[in-house]
């Protein structure tokens, strides 16, 4: 699959930014001065720093996955190597920004400027899609 080199390079891009959110949330955690390992406080919420680094992990549990393999998908499905290029690249920045904002953020509100970006990645999921049950 050489001709998908720059799209497997994406979901490199994308794993590792995972990865990071997991270091993240687990400094976080162990930085607050009571914890119990693994469980986040449910008094907690978006104001706090704690809070958003899991949720920013979870969410990236959600959903990357399901990305990664549909992308994986599209290569087995022969979709245009620019086109998923494409596509994983607009997720990639779509969940990198979110991932950013998310920790920037602090609001209960909904929506807030990373929904906006959680529905950029869920838009190229859905094309995505399109591209294996039009390829």
């Amino acid at each position: 699959m050489p001709q998908y080199a720059d799209s497997i390079f994406v979901i490199a891009i994308i794993i590792a930014t995972v990865v990071i959110q997991a270091l993240v949330a687990a400094r976080a955690h162990r930085k607050q001065d009571h914890y119990i390992p693994g469980v986040v406080a449910p008094e907690l919420d978006h104001h706090s720093f704690v809070f958003r680094s899991n949720r920013t992990f979870m969410n990236s549990l959600e959903n990357v996955p399901l990305f990664v393999v549909t992308a994986l998908l599209a290569m087995f499905a022969g979709v245009d190597a620019n086109t998923l290029y494409v596509v994983t690249s607009v997720f990639a920045a779509a969940r990198i920004v979110h991932m950013a904002l998310f920790y920037k953020i602090a609001t209960n509100e909904n929506p807030s400027p990373r929904s906006y970006f959680y529905l950029i990645g869920l838009i190229t999921q859905m094309v995505l899609l399109g591209l294996i049950f039009s390829a």
